[in-house]
């Protein structure tokens, strides 16, 4: 069997989950593979939103620079995070299949968009979502929401969950026969995130939030939470639902290509990378661009607006 290939991923349940997939992936193919937790920007700075980090790369950098110092052989990055501007010596080596690009609302009842009420707080991190979001509804209060992906899920669920919990003590306490099945069976019946809600305190309520569908999907929530798909109108980030691994220019490099790449994923994610780099941005810029391979074209919706989604600027 070859030498052990080192993957630097992030800590976080996600990144987790994205990274021993490409292990997965490379062990099917008789490749030893070790993973190497790192701490990066992104997750040491946990209440500032991306945008006000300052620069991009805030997931990614610390993961590269590893791999360039030689403490792991190669990196694995959600390439909606990985800035156009890339080191020198690394090139994107691996880009497996993507999963669904798109942006999805979730509500605790499953409103849909169009139905919040008038004021309705919707939680997000991202300047495009926020644009795209007042630019479908002006009257929303869109506040900054920062956290792994079941933080944020479990943030929105917190205030409902906990207040229906607090309804079935008190019947309870009073001897009252309001509810069908007692709060201990209620509590048996929650799902794991909804159990890690009851105990979490939240500054804000929300009535929504966004987030991607592909981390959804990857966490093995989409099917549980209540969600609306929101394209085609919101356009999302250039390669979300991609992963991207990174390594040194060389024989692994190659490897890594071989074994790993979906050629429909990198020539799509290459077109939108390559746009963004043109117009500048990244996660700091609310830019969305989506490019679909059809036929012999490659078909590319892009959509830049004011970060309050009162206009759209001309691309």
């Amino acid at each position: 069997m070859a030498e052990t290939i080192r993957l630097a991923t992030r800590g976080s349940d996600l990144a987790l989950r994205q990274t021993r997939g490409v292990a997965r992936t490379l062990e099917r193919r008789r490749r030893a593979v070790e993973l190497l937790e790192v701490e990066t920007t992104g997750d040491s700075v946990r209440e500032e939103l991306i945008h006000r980090l300052g620069k991009t790369g805030a997931f990614v950098r610390r993961l590269d620079e590893e791999v360039l110092a030689g403490e792991a052989d190669a990196a694995v990055h959600s390439m909606k995070d990985v800035p156009t501007e890339f080191p020198e010596d690394l090139v994107i080596a691996g880009v497996p299949e993507r999963a669904p690009a798109g942006d999805v609302l979730v509500t605790p009842d499953g409103t849909a968009l169009a139905d919040l009420p008038e004021g309705a707080t919707v939680g997000t991190g991202s300047l495009r979502r926020q644009a795209q979001l007042l630019a479908a509804r002006p009257d929303l209060e869109v506040r900054g929401l920062r956290g792994n992906v079941d933080t944020r899920v479990e943030k929105l669920l917190a205030p409902g969950l906990q207040a229906e919990h607090e309804r079935r003590l008190e019947a309870a306490e009073a001897g009252e026969d309001a509810f069908e099945v007692s709060p201990e069976t209620w509590f048996d019946a929650l799902s794991e995130h909804e159990r890690r809600a009851l105990d979490r305190e939240v500054d804000t309520e929300y009535n929504a939030i966004v987030l991607a569908a592909a981390g959804l999907d990857r966490l093995g929530l989409l099917e549980s939470l209540r969600v609306e798909r929101l394209e085609p109108a919101f356009v999302p980030a250039p390669g979300q639902g991609a992963i991207a691994v990174s390594a040194p220019d060389g024989d692994l490099a190659d490897t890594l290509q071989h074994e790993l790449d979906h050629p429909r994923t990198r020539v799509e994610t290459t077109v939108e990378r390559t746009i963004l780099g043109t117009l500048g941005g990244g996660c700091v810029a609310p830019i969305g661009i989506h490019a679909v391979i059809r036929g012999e074209y490659v078909h590319t919706r892009v959509r830049v607006l004011a970060q309050d989604g009162s206009r759209a600027l001309p691309t």
